[in-house]
Formats: C-alpha cells, sequence, structure tokens
C-alpha cells in the first residue's frame, strides 16, 4: 500500500475511534482512490465497522469503494449487509441483486437476500431466491432457516417446522432454529412442543432474548400468564432497553385486566421503540377499558394523522369504538390486512366447483359456543334448508361449555375442529370439502383467523355479523349489511360489495330465555323511586363526549341514576370520579355486575330507557334489551358499528327512538324521562312488535340470508365477478 493511501487509511482509523467521518468522506475517497491495486485494507475496516454497530461508517466505506474501479462483489455483498442492519432493506435488496449480476448462485448472496425479502414481506419471493441455493447444495443450514421464516409468515406452518428441522439436523446447536420453531407450532395450537422448542434453545443459551420472548409468547397463548410475566421480567432485567418484551408484556397484563400496568408497559415499549407495530393502539384501548381519559382527545387526533400516513398504530377492532370515520376505518382494516394477512397465493388459484345437488356452506369461528356471536346466530344455523343447503361448521376453539355449544353441533351437518391445524391446512381442507361460500363470523375480533381466507378457502368469501366494519382485504368478497347500517352513498368505504339484506343485517334467537328471577331495585343497588338510565354496553365503548351528555341528562332529570356495566373495577371508580367533575354524586352512578344471561335479561325489567354509545352502538347488547322489553335511544353516526342501533329499532319498528345528534339524543332522554305516558306508549309498542316485527323473525331473517346466498353462488357460477346485491323483503 503506497504511503498516501497508508496515511488516509490510518486517518480513516483514527476518526472511526473518534466516533465521526462527517466532512472527511472526501478524504477518504481519495486515499481510497490513491491505493486502487489494494483495497482490502478498506474492506476489512468496512467491515470492522459492521461488526461493531458503527454503520453509517460502514455504508460509507463501502458506498466509496462501490464507486471507484471495477465492481467487487465482497463490496456489494457488505454494502448490502451493512444496509440491511441498518433497516434500510430497498438499498440492500439493491446492493445483493448488483452482486447477483457478477455470480448469480454466489450462496451467501442468496441466503442474505432471502433474508432481506422475508423482513420485507415478501415470503413467497424469498423462497424462490432459497430454491436456487438448496437446488445445487442443500447442506446450509442458513437456506433451512430462512425457508422456515418464510413458510411460517406464509401460514404454511408443516412446511416451516420441516424446514427448521432440517436446519437443526444440519447444525444440532442452532439457537435461532430451535427458537423459531416454536412460533409455526404455536400457530398450530401445538403448544407442548413449542415449549420443547424453547427450553432447547434456552439450554443453548439461557439468555438469548429471542427464545425467551417466543417462550413468554407460548405461555400466553396457552393463558399462563403468570408465568409468561415472569419470563418477560426475566428478559427486561437483563436487556432493560428491549422495547418488544414491554410490548409483549402490556399484552399480558391487558389480558389479566392490570390495565394500568399494561398502559406503563405499552408506554415504556414506546418511549424506547416508537415505530412498534400496533402499540400505540394496544395502549389507547386499555385506556378507554379504564375510562382513561385525560389524554383521550390528543390520543385520537394524532391517532388518525398516523393512520392517514399509512402507519401501523393500531387494530382495525379498537379503531371502531374510537374515531366514526369509516373511510378511516377501512384505511386502518387495508393496512393490517396488508401487514398481518395478504393475500396468499401458496395454495394456488381457487377454482370453482361443479354446481352440486346443494350449496355446501361453512361458518367459521372461534366462537360457536356460549358467546354473543352465538347467541344471535344460533337459530338461523338450525332453520337453513336443509333441502338446498349443506351445512359445515369450522370451529376454531374446542370449548365443551354445555347447552350453546351441544346446540350449535347439532345444527351443522360437520363440525369440524380445526384449532390445531396452520391457516393454509385449514383454507386446503375448505377447497377439499369443495365449499362454495365461506362465511367469516369473526373479521378481526379475537382468536380471528383470516388468514385462512388470505389463502382463499372458497370460491366466495363473506364477511359477516362478528366484525362490524369492513376488513379492508381484498380476499373478501362481501358483506352482509342493510340500508341502516351501510347507507348507499357509503359503500366506498367498504372493501367488500354489500349484499343488503331487506329488514336487519342481524340475525336473533326467537328462542332465547328470560329467566324467571324476578329481581328488585333493592336487591341489585337500584333506588326503589325515580328514574333509572341504563347502558350495558362494554365500558370502552364509553367515550368522554358521550359520558358529558349523559351527565347532563341526569342534571335535568331528577331523582334520575344511571345503571352501567361493571366491566372492571378501574373502569367503575374512574367513571364515578368523571361524575364527580360533572357535578354529579357518585352515588347516580350504579354498577351491574355480570349474571348469566337469562338473569341479565330479567334484570333488564328494572331500567325505564337504555342509552347508546356512539360511534360503537350496542349490538347484541341492544337486541338484549329490546327482547327483554326495554326501549333504547339511539345516536347514529356514519359508521357501520355507529348505526347497527338504529337497523334495529327500525326492524322492530320503533324509529322514533333513532337520532341523528347528541343534543337531539339528549333531549330525546330527557323528555321520555319526564313524559312518563309516551314512554309507556313506546314500551307498549315494543311489546306488542317484539313478536310481530321483523327483527325477531328468525325464518324471515334465515330465507333472506339463503337467498343471499343463492344470489352470490348463481353470480359466481355465470363467471360473474362479486357486486352489489340487495335482496328484497318478502
Amino acid at each position: 500500500m503506497n504511503t498516501s493511501a497508508s496515511s488516509s487509511l490510518l486517518r480513516t482509523v483514527e476518526l472511526i475511534k473518534s466516533g465521526s467521518l462527517d466532512g472527511y468522506e472526501d478524504e477518504v475517497e481519495v486515499g481510497m482512490k490513491s491505493d486502487l491495486p489494494d483495497i482490502q485494507g478498506w474492506i476489512n475496516l468496512g467491515i470492522a465497522c459492521a461488526q461493531h454497530k458503527r454503520l453509517d461508517e460502514a455504508v460509507l466505506i463501502f458506498k466509496l469503494l462501490r464507486g471507484i474501479g471495477e465492481p467487487d462483489l465482497q463490496v456489494l455483498y457488505n454494502l448490502g449487509l451493512a444496509y440491511a442492519m441498518q433497516g434500510k432493506l430497498h438499498e440492500a435488496l439493491e446492493a445483493y441483486d448488483c452482486a447477483l449480476e457478477m455470480n448469480p448462485v454466489d450462496t451467501e448472496t442468496l441466503i442474505n437476500k432471502a433474508s432481506v425479502l422475508n423482513d420485507m414481506g415478501a415470503h413467497a419471493q424469498a423462497l424462490a431466491v432459497l430454491e436456487i441455493v438448496l437446488a445445487s447444495e442443500r447442506g446450509i443450514p442458513e437456506a433451512f432457516l430462512n425457508q422456515g421464516i418464510a413458510y411460517n409468515h406464509l401460514a404454511l406452518y408443516p412446511q416451516a417446522i420441516a424446514a427448521y428441522d432440517e436446519a437443526i439436523r444440519l447444525r444440532p446447536d442452532y439457537l435461532e432454529a430451535w427458537s423459531n420453531k416454536s412460533v409455526p407450532l404455536n400457530n398450530m395450537g401445538s403448544y407442548q412442543q413449542a415449549l420443547d422448542a424453547c427450553r432447547y434453545a434456552l439450554r443453548l443459551n439461557s439468555g438469548y432474548v429471542n427464545a425467551n420472548l417466543n417462550l413468554g409468547n407460548t405461555l400466553f397463548l396457552q393463558k399462563d400468564y403468570a408465568r409468561a410475566l415472569d419470563v418477560y421480567d426475566l428478559v427486561l432485567n437483563k436487556n432493560p432497553e428491549c422495547s418488544e418484551a414491554y410490548a409483549v408484556k402490556g399484552k399480558v397484563l391487558h389480558a389479566l385486566q392490570r390495565y394500568d400496568l399494561a398502559i406503563a408497559s405499552y408506554d415504556t415499549a414506546l418511549k424506547l421503540d416508537a415505530s412498534q407495530n400496533w402499540v400505540m393502539g394496544q395502549s389507547l384501548h386499555a385506556k378507554m377499558e379504564i375510562c382513561q381519559w385525560n389524554s383521550v382527545d390528543n390520543d385520537l387526533q394524532r391517532l388518525e394523522g398516523l393512520i392517514e400516513a399509512g402507519k401501523k398504530v393500531i387494530l382495525p377492532f379498537p379503531l371502531l369504538g374510537l374515531i366514526d370515520r369509516p373511510g378511516l376505518q377501512k384505511s386502518c382494516a387495508e393496512i393490517y390486512a396488508k401487514q398481518e394477512f395478504p393475500k396468499n397465493p401458496s395454495l394456488g388459484i381457487g377454482r370453482s366447483w361443479p354446481k352440486g345437488d346443494k350449496i355446501k356452506i361453512a361458518y367459521y369461528s372461534a366462537d360457536l359456543h356460549a358467546h354473543a356471536v352465538a347467541y344471535l346466530i344460533a337459530e338461523i344455523f338450525e332453520l337453513h334448508d336443509r333441502a338446498e343447503f349443506e351445512m359445515i361448521g369450522i370451529s376454531f376453539a374446542q370449548i365443551q361449555d354445555g347447552l350453546m355449544r351441544d346446540r350449535i353441533i347439532k345444527a351443522f351437518d360437520q363440525f369440524i375442529e380445526v384449532d390445531s391445524m396452520g391457516d393454509a391446512e385449514v383454507a386446503q381442507l375448505s377447497r377439499d370439502l369443495k365449499i362454495d361460500i365461506a362465511i367469516d363470523l369473526m373479521g378481526y375480533t379475537q382468536n380471528s383467523r383470516t388468514g385462512i381466507f388470505a389463502h382463499r378457502a372458497a370460491p366466495v368469501q363473506i364477511n359477516y355479523l362478528g366484525y362490524p366494519g369492513t376488513m379492508g382485504a381484498e380476499y373478501m368478497d362481501y358483506i352482509i349489511a342493510d340500508k341502516v347500517v351501510i347507507p348507499r352513498e357509503l359503500q366506498e368505504d367498504y372493501s367488500e360489495k354489500v349484499i343488503y339484506l331487506p329488514h336487519s343485517y342481524q340475525p336473533n334467537d326467537s328462542r332465547k330465555q328470560i329467566s324467571d328471577r324476578q329481581f328488585t331495585r333493592e336487591v341489585v343497588g337500584l333506588p326503589e323511586d325515580g328514574f333509572v338510565f341504563c347502558c350495558f354496553n362494554n365500558n370502552y365503548k364509553i367515550l368522554p363526549e358521550v359520558f358529558d351528555v349523559w351527565m347532563r341528562i341526569l342534571h335535568a332529570v331528577d331523582n334520575s341514576v344511571l345503571w352501567l356495566f361493571d366491566a372492571n373495577p378501574t373502569a367503575s371508580k374512574n367513571l364515578k370520579a368523571e361524575a364527580l367533575k360533572r357535578g354529579i354524586s357518585e352515588s347516580r352512578i350504579i354498577f351491574a355486575p355480570k349474571l348469566p344471561l337469562g338473569e341479565h335479561l330479567a334484570r333488564h325489567r328494572l331500567a325505564d330507557l337504555f342509552l347508546d354509545t356512539l360511534p360503537y352502538n350496542a349490538h347484541t347488547t341492544a337486541s338484549d334489551a329490546l327482547w327483554a322489553g326495554l326501549p333504547i335511544l339511539t345516536c347514529t353516526g356514519k359508521s357501520f358499528a355507529s348505526r347497527v342501533a338504529a337497523s334495529l329499532l327500525s326492524a322492530v319498528g320503533l324509529q322514533e327512538l333513532i337520532t341523528d345528534s347528541l343534543e337531539a339524543y339528549a333531549a330525546k332522554a330527557i323528555a321520555l324521562a319526564k313524559n312518563p305516558a309516551d314512554l309507556k306508549t313506546i314500551k307498549e309498542k315494543l311489546a306488542k312488535n317484539r313478536l310481530t316485527e321483523p327483527l325477531f323473525n328468525s325464518k324471515l331473517m334465515a330465507n333472506s340470508i339463503e337467498k343471499a346466498y343463492k344470489a352470490v353462488h348463481a353470480r359466481h357460477i355465470s363467471g360473474l365477478e362479486p357486486e352489489m346485491i340487495e335482496i328484497q323483503a318478502e
């Protein structure tokens, strides 16, 4: 190396040791150019910078080396590696592609390119790259590791496990492979095997963070929350800056309803790494669970801006209760679907089946037991015309909880438990069964399996009932609605084509039993005299703006109280405090503990008027109130979730209880409380209409849904694309 180059190299080393190359780029470049015959020293220096996490300096060195002399594979490879370590994935990919132009079968470059593609979410492309490697050399464990990562993200869990096993066969102490193997095992419900994989990884290195996080996740999925917390605390004791550990610890605390601690954990995670997916939304949802409203206005304003910017800040479901903008909800759902459940072609293009004697329909859900969705739709399952439809139930959760589960199982021609199967396996099973129409009863609610539909389980896929909004996914063809919940002018806010049922989209069970138990106001803690407003919605649906209106109503109506659902002690305490801030005695806020459904319905008789929430209305709680004879006053918004109670009231002939502003809502509540005769007339009308209007006519609803299924099936077998469908009233 000549004197000039040697001097430049030494100067560069000194600058790197001092922490900066800023302002000396030209000097370094001159030094490199003066020593073209021997650049290995510069390459070694760049590699050393990368190894010591001096990534800006490493990138600068390799970029400058790239700019002088002939292309060099080693320079391009290391430039790609440094970019990848910075998280600059597109730049890394470009560098690797340039390296591969020089040697298309360079193994290390191909494996690193596949790793970057996996990080970019391009998992099918990653697999294609890895096939090039494995076609010539099958003894490289890193190739199988990356193959396992790609397969797992494509929900091809058995293939992922096989790839990890091959990596482990080649390198029995392959720490990353043992740890990663637990992820597809968890996704298949094989929790004990997942625990074994994590524990083996931890025997190799007890301090390996990812193995500990995966162990905690497995324990979380098993609902072993105490041990999951122990694992996360162990990680944080050794790695107090681990933002991911704080985020997942927050999830465990959230599940335990230890909301204050969950919020603190989420917020610490965000302080350490504000870019973490969905954590901001989880924190905000936890705050709403306990009615902690001190920063809600600022949080919502910031949330809207981030969603509009395409950021991954909140899951679609909690957004429904926060912001009444269906277009924003669509954007949020599209962001989520693209990130977590993109269209998955790994099973090939789904094909049509020859038309059979019956239309095969399958309902998919984890809630086919004593759950709100099951209480709504159970009778529809029973009423489907078996001469025209074959009924298949696909259950994601083996919950043996008695009468409702037994009732639902009996309603199907086949009832299949798939909780231990991966998404691709369930989709393939659905194809093997030649299901014509797949109905997702969950959307983005807890324990949903959207990945099944991303694989195209059936030629026609429908979003129905469990999730009151669009899924923002190209593979969901239809959403079942009515003209109240999705006005025609708002169809563009839904990625699915709308099926309009003639009355209400919501089914109901006309066999729902109300307990004979006779409650008294004294027994449930209500005053003997005075007007009882109630709202049995989940507390997270209560926004400060609506609570303000409720307090104004209590101010205006003497001797009135507000009877709310007792979701958790912290929320109850906070709501009482919020009432005091607004000049209402906390004694006027009374809480109702959870009861079995029949008894819960019976105690509705003690209330005078149900006050709805906005923007997330009462849904099952609204139909429960109406079935029990309690009128519900609602205020409509623009989103599906904010118009459900209006749909139910329309279908039971009580349109006079629908308002379109909170001012009108408050005025109506006060007027009804002060005019007992008017409220009595409404209750008498409800008692009459309950069994004569469409809302609780399950046979009429079953007929309407069947017409919808026939219509979408007919379009499909005729080769027509999904389009808006309107079912006419009988």
